[in-house]
């Protein structure tokens, strides 16, 4: 008999797809890394069992433990399933920003969800940040993953996505193309990738409001590029220790807008309903298709599924509120 002893074997060995429609004008294949087969529907399940797993190993977390995590929704989905399979609590602290099906699928999962605000600054102690590292410092037996912080983060990515592309390409790849948060994905992967072939490019998505465009390029860490976006998963006002900006080779910034236009249109052409990241990243690859030519091999890896983003860019009337839609 063929299965698994619980969900969190499934995790892993996400398929490739090639994008055919959309990418009509773009020289080279063109192919999507689609994480949403995961079984929290997003490529934060390999981190977040990855970090469980390591803490355990540590010492970090004990039986009958509290885990604690500030997330978008993603990353506490993918702690839910571990959580739930290990036998832990788990405490998401979230921003106001993140759609509400987030929040309600977390609940349901079982965590405990503290909603915070978007609009302060990330040492706030309303921040989702320092809300996170109190419940840690206040609740006995607890550990806080600190996904931004823990290296395992970006190990997870070097274990397996990096390799699972590497072997799915025939080691063909060119280009990889991913949105950057916490930095753990596009530092593992390309890692892997440049060790196999330093020539191959690694391109991040950020957004407009972050930090992280500039940071690369300059080295300064400039608080006057700061304000509130509306993209979620990508972008950061902190410079996480999982980002490896020597292993970047170039942060692209999209709009909100078309980050949101984009995820609509890949439902359309190529029948992936895809998270609000997927638009901003299939945006990169357009905006710098000059880059790149009829021997590229480019893989863009698309985070999440649509399904928690329906209230949003998937909603005719929040597209019109926010000046997305005529």
């Amino acid at each position: 008999m063929k299965y698994f002893e619980n969900i969190l074997g499934t995790i892993g060995n996400t398929p490739l797809v090639k994008l055919n429609k959309i990418a009509e004008d773009i020289p080279g294949t063109i192919l999507a890394k689609v994480e949403y087969f995961n079984p929290g529907h997003s490529v934060k399940d390999r981190m977040a069992l990855k970090m469980i797993e390591d803490a355990e190993k540590n010492g970090d977390l004990k039986p009958g433990g509290t885990v604690i995590e500030c997330t978008s929704g993603n990353t506490g989905m993918g702690l839910a399933l571990a959580c739930t399979i290990k036998g832990y609590k788990l405490i998401c602290t979230t921003s106001d920003k993140q759609s509400p099906e987030k929040f309600d699928v977390l609940r349901a999962m079982g965590a405990v969800v503290h909603v915070c605000p978007t609009n302060v600054a990330a040492d706030d102690p309303l921040s989702y940040y320092s809300v996170a590292e109190r419940l840690n410092n206040e609740i006995p037996n607890s550990f806080w993953t600190n996904q931004y912080d823990n290296l395992s983060n970006r190990e997870a990515h070097y274990e397996s996505t990096g390799p699972e592309i590497w072997e799915q390409t025939d080691g063909k790849i060119t280009h990889f193309v991913v949105g950057v948060g916490t930095g753990g994905t596009i530092s593992g992967v390309g890692k892997y990738l440049k060790e196999k072939n330093p020539d191959i490019k690694i391109w991040g998505t950020d957004t407009y409001g972050s930090v992280f465009k500039k940071y690369h390029e300059t080295g300064e860490f400039d608080e006057s590029e700061i304000y509130s976006y509306i993209t979620e998963g990508i972008g950061e006002d902190i410079l996480p220790k999982n980002v490896d900006f020597d292993i970047i080779d170039h942060f692209e910034k999209v709009t909100d807008k078309d980050g949101a236009i984009v995820t609509r249109e890949l439902a359309l052409k190529e029948g992936m309903l895809l998270g609000y990241s997927a638009g901003s990243a299939f945006q990169t690859i357009r905006q710098l298709k000059d880059e790149l030519d009829e021997n590229s091999v480019v893989v863009v890896l698309f985070h999440d599924h649509g399904s928690r983003y329906v209230g949003k860019v998937f909603n005719d009337e929040w597209m019109k509120e926010m000046g997305f839609l005529d």
